[in-house]
């Protein structure tokens, strides 16, 4: 009897995308070691808005937050979905303890590195601080989760990590993050919202070209994972923008005919000169779809957290 073997969440969704027309790979996948690196260098792009906006937020108005999230000042759990490098979320944690106020973090990165990184500069940081980092897909994760009904939960989703979700998936989170809340409970999310194209654009098909390594990176992790042989060299990165859904997209060009074996999944796939593999869509929003994302999930909105162009905005909503 011939021995079934068993798959790799990664490999299993590699032939699931790579078998489907059109081609598509799944962004989840973009944030191995190598591929956090390179997102920290696009996040410090002048470029790349995102992360100068909620810096902003976050330094001018950590005071608001603070009070909006916990008015009370009772003992909290601090979860963070996607926690990456802390940057922005130090802001707020040092705040929160030079308040006195008593809670514990839990930052959840897909990373180890990232985490192992995060964990070691805030036992230099903030030594008083109780941490305790969790490793894997925050969709698992918040499984894992539960804690203790008594004690409210704070859930961090920053970056706008949220609009790299099509519709279904945005359906499918939201419903979760929902499910695991108490009445109560509150979640910060951040939102890219809706600005000129020009803008955009600039951010998410850079003059630098980390975007582009950032994506190549995926077929490299494949390579590497997978035991593939992709050409990096034979494959371009393009991004498009529609203005009416808010989507931006990013893809992966073949520019020649070729093909391309997997031995992980003892297949061979064939690209043909100009073909497509769909790689991630980051949406913009606007506070009107915010506020029916919220309301549909069982939330309410408690206050919109914007930067002083309005380009993005972290909404805090409660469990209701």
């Amino acid at each position: 009897m011939e021995q079934q073997v068993l798959l790799s969440e990664l490999a299993t969704d590699t032939l699931k995308g790579l078998s489907s027309n059109p081609k598509y790979l799944l962004s989840k996948y973009f944030y191995d070691d190598a591929g956090s690196a390179i997102f920290q260098e696009i996040m410090n792009m002048p470029e790349y808005y995102l992360t100068d906006c909620e810096h902003e937020i976050f330094s001018n108005q950590k005071e608001e937050i603070t009070q909006a999230i916990c008015p009370e000042k009772k003992l909290f759990n601090l979860v963070e979905l996607g926690s990456g490098d802390g940057l922005k979320t130090k802001i707020l944690l040092k705040h929160l303890v030079d308040e006195g106020i008593h809670f514990q973090y839990t930052p959840v990165d897909i990373s180890a590195k990232a985490n192992h990184e995060l964990v070691q500069s805030l036992k230099k940081e903030l030594p008083n601080l109780q941490v305790e980092a969790q490793t894997g897909d925050y969709f698992q994760k918040l499984k894992n989760l539960q804690g203790h009904a008594s004690i409210q939960k704070i859930i961090l989703f920053l970056g706008s990590n949220i609009g790299n979700f099509s519709v279904d998936e945005t359906t499918e989170f939201l419903s979760r993050l929902s499910a695991y809340s108490n009445v109560g409970d509150k979640v910060l999310i951040g939102f890219d919202l809706k600005k000129s194209p020009a803008i955009i654009m600039e951010a998410y098909n850079d003059p630098h070209g980390h975007t582009s390594r950032f994506n190549l990176n995926h077929l490299v992790r494949l390579n590497r994972e997978l035991d593939a042989n992709f050409d990096i060299q034979k494959f371009e990165h393009q991004t498009t923008y529609n203005p009416r859904s808010g989507e931006v997209k990013s893809f992966l060009i073949s520019n020649s005919d070729q093909t391309v074996q997997i031995g992980t999944l003892e297949k061979t796939f064939r690209f043909t000169k100009w073909e497509a593999i769909f790689m991630e869509r980051s949406r913009k929003y606007d506070i009107k779809t915010i506020e029916e994302l919220a309301l549909y999930h069982h939330f309410k909105v408690v206050q919109n957290f914007t930067d002083q162009r309005n380009y993005f905005v972290d909404s805090l909503w409660e469990k209701i």
